[in-house]
C-alpha cells in the first residue's frame, strides 16, 4: 500500500512539474548586441562615427558598411558581406539611400530589427524614384548628374540642402568628400522588403530638406514604424548622433519581445 501511495504520488508530481514547464512562458531571444550602419547616397562611412561612439560605449558591436554607390545590387552584397561576420542577432540600420539598401537586404536570417535614418523605404516591385511621387520638391537639394551618369549634390546648395544645422567646417567637409552615385539605382525595382516581415523604426528629421516630410511620415507610417522625430537636416545621422542611437537601443531592445512574440 505504501509502495503504490509513492508511485502515485510520484506519477502525480512528475505530471504537475511536465505542465508547470509547458506553462512557462519561453525566454526572449537573446538581445540583438550587433548594429550594422549603412550610409546614403553622396557620402561614406564616416559620418555614422557619433553614432559608432554612441553604441559602442553601451556595449554594442558596430559596424559599418561603405557602399560603392554603383548600383543597388552592390550596396546590398556590400551590405550582406558585413551581416554575414555578425555573431548573433543583428539591427540593420540604413540612412536616406540606405534604407532602400536596408529593405532589400535585411531579408539576411540576422537581422531582428530595422531602423531607418530620414530613410527611403521601397515595397517590393517598387523602385526609389517612385517614392517621390506626389510629394512637394526639394528646391534645395539640387544633384547635378555628370554624362556618366554619376550625381555630385550641387556643391552650392550643399550645405543648406544637406547639412544646415551643422557647422561650416563639417558640412564644407561632408560637401567636398562626396562619394559619386550612379543614378541609374534609382530606378532598380527592389525583390523584397525585409520591413513586411520584420520589425521597424524610424528617425525623421523634421528639418530634411531632401525629402517632403510628408513623404517620410508616408514612408514611415506605410512600413509600421515606431516613429521618433527630431529637429534635424538631413545629416541627421551626423548631428543628432545621441538620438539615433537611443532609437537603435530601443529597436535592439524591443525586437527580441516582438520576435518571441510571434
Amino acid at each position: 500500500m505504501s509502495t503504490r501511495t509513492t508511485l502515485a504520488a510520484a506519477v502525480a508530481a512528475a505530471t504537475l512539474n511536465t505542465a508547470v514547464h509547458a506553462q512557462a512562458p519561453k525566454a526572449p531571444p537573446d538581445l540583438a548586441k550587433n548594429v550594422v550602419l549603412v550610409h546614403g547616397a553622396f557620402a561614406d562611412g564616416s559620418g555614422w562615427r557619433g553614432v559608432y561612439d554612441e553604441l559602442t560605449q553601451r556595449g554594442y558591436r558596430v559596424s559599418i558598411v561603405q557602399n560603392p554607390l554603383t548600383s543597388l545590387a552592390d550596396d546590398v552584397a556590400a551590405t550582406r558581406r558585413v551581416l554575414d561576420g555578425q555573431d548573433g542577432p543583428t539591427i540593420l540600420v540604413g540612412h536616406s539611400w540606405g534604407g532602400t539598401v536596408i529593405t532589400e537586404a535585411g531579408m539576411h536570417s540576422k537581422v531582428v530589427g530595422l531602423v531607418y535614418v530620414s530613410a527611403l523605404a521601397p515595397d517590393a516591385g517598387e523602385s526609389t524614384a517612385q517614392q517621390y511621387q506626389g510629394f512637394a520638391p526639394t528646391p534645395y537639394f539640387v544633384i547635378d548628374t555628370h554624362e556618366d551618369g554619376f550625381g555630385f549634390l550641387n556643391l552650392q546648395k550643399f550645405k543648406a540642402g544637406f547639412a544646415h544645422d551643422a557647422s561650416d567646417k563639417e558640412a564644407a567637409f561632408l560637401r567636398d568628400s562626396q562619394v559619386p552615385f550612379n543614378m541609374s539605382a534609382f530606378t532598380t525595382r527592389l525583390e523584397h522588403a525585409a520591413w513586411r516581415t520584420k520589425p521597424s523604426w524610424a528617425v525623421i528629421a523634421t528639418e530634411d530638406r531632401a525629402f517632403d516630410q510628408a513623404m517620410l511620415l508616408h514612408m514611415a507610417k506605410r512600413i509600421g514604424a515606431q516613429i521618433t522625430r527630431v529637429s534635424a537636416s538631413h545629416a541627421v545621422f551626423m548631428t543628432q548622433p545621441k538620438v539615433v542611437a537611443a532609437t537603435i537601443d530601443r529597436a535592439a531592445r524591443e525586437s527580441a519581445l516582438k520576435v518571441a512574440q510571434r
